[in-house]
């Protein structure tokens, strides 16, 4: 029985991110391998399912550190005369305001749940270990309060929530692999990418399905909906999470590992950004009042269709990310492809898949 040359293995595969790899890596002729909690397959598994007979999928979880090097070492078993085995760690506890609530669970998955895998990939023989790349997915957050703009790869951590903090310490575990037993591993710092799979629950996809759920109000001529946000001046550099996976396979083709920021270059607040998606609907909203007693006006119908609330600002706010990503695009010849209104559009325009 021959098998692909390329092997892939993705924690994290049914979110965002992990669906867009896995198509990415299909139409590149890799064996796609997938770690997910049960409760993600049972609930959550609508943004793979039109590729779940083209991947291979396994109950698990990373802070088990024990089924994850099985599951591993069998991957390679079962794959005798493999070339290259990547591994890319997406799976993550990634709501930073949830973070605050949940911050032991946050750390465990996203920094211990790190550390697990590395030294999975650690107790495999040599001859083996060499075939193996690992990407680290890295976040914006870690800058925190930043300490100089635009952030790069030098720029210093200063995180601002859980989340942040457990990911700072995976960055630099992943460094200390790679300079400490040679591990082919690589970080990426990502700056925010959304797209149609966004989780219901993060600002972006918030306000398009608040936006949708206004205008089918609108149209049916009744209904109270007004879309509730929290820090609508915070900043931040959006991009499309395609150009972002493609990054990430990009960094692990090159001859040798090293960390790489993927970013636009451009930085838009939270108030712009429900501006733009209004005046894709030829609306115009209007600001009145200050702090949580502000609101958004609809200018046609005269009627308060955003308000602030206390309950979405979090305990540490991050007023303003703003990435460089040059070092992406002139070693990797990264490009993004997506616009910040091509962003929109797909998002307004797309179905989950």
């Amino acid at each position: 029985m021959s098998h692909p040359s390329k092997l892939a293995f993705i924690t994290g595969i049914t979110g965002q991110d992990g669906s867009y790899l896995s198509e990415l890596l299909l139409e590149k002729g890799y064996k796609v391998y997938g770690f997910v909690r049960r409760t993600s397959l049972l609930y959550n598994n609508k943004r793979i399912e039109h590729i779940r007979d083209k991947i291979h999928l396994e109950y698990g979880d990373l802070t088990d550190g024990a089924s994850l090097t099985n599951y591993i070492c069998r991957i390679a078993m079962q794959n005798e005369g493999f070339s290259v085995f990547e591994i890319y760690n997406l799976a993550a506890q990634s709501h930073v305001q949830i973070s605050f609530e949940i911050p032991e669970y946050t750390s465990l998955v996203d920094g211990i749940g790190t550390l697990k895998l590395l030294e999975a990939i650690r107790t495999f023989p040599e001859e083996t270990q060499k075939k193996i790349r690992f990407y680290q997915a890295g976040t914006s957050e870690m800058f925190g309060k930043v300490l100089e703009t635009p952030q790069c790869e030098t720029t210093p951590f200063n995180p601002q929530s859980p989340y942040a903090c457990a990911k700072v310490y995976s960055h630099f575990l992943v460094k200390n692999y790679r300079d400490g037993y040679g591990m082919f591993a690589c970080n990426g710092i990502l700056f925010n990418h959304e797209s149609p799979r966004r989780g219901a629950n993060f600002v972006t996809m918030k306000i398009v399905n608040g936006i949708k759920k206004l205008l089918e109000q609108e149209k049916a001529g009744s209904g109270d909906f007004i879309l509730t946000l929290g820090n609508i001046d915070s900043q931040r550099d959006w991009g499309h999470a395609k150009d972002y996976v493609r990054g990430m396979w990009l960094m692990l083709q090159k001859d040798k590992p090293d960390d790489y920021v993927l970013a636009t270059g451009y930085t838009c607040s939270v108030r712009h950004f429900i501006e733009l998606c209004f005046k894709r609907h030829n609306k115009i909203i209007l600001w009145k009042g200050e702090g949580v007693n502000e609101v958004g006006i609809d200018k046609d119908t005269e009627k308060p269709v955003i308000q602030i609330s206390k309950k979405y600002f979090r305990p540490c706010e991050v007023d303003l990310l703003l990435g460089s990503a040059n070092k992406a695009e002139s070693e990797l010849g990264w490009k993004r492809e997506y616009s910040l209104d091509q962003l929109i559009d797909d998002m307004f325009e797309s179905e989950i898949i």
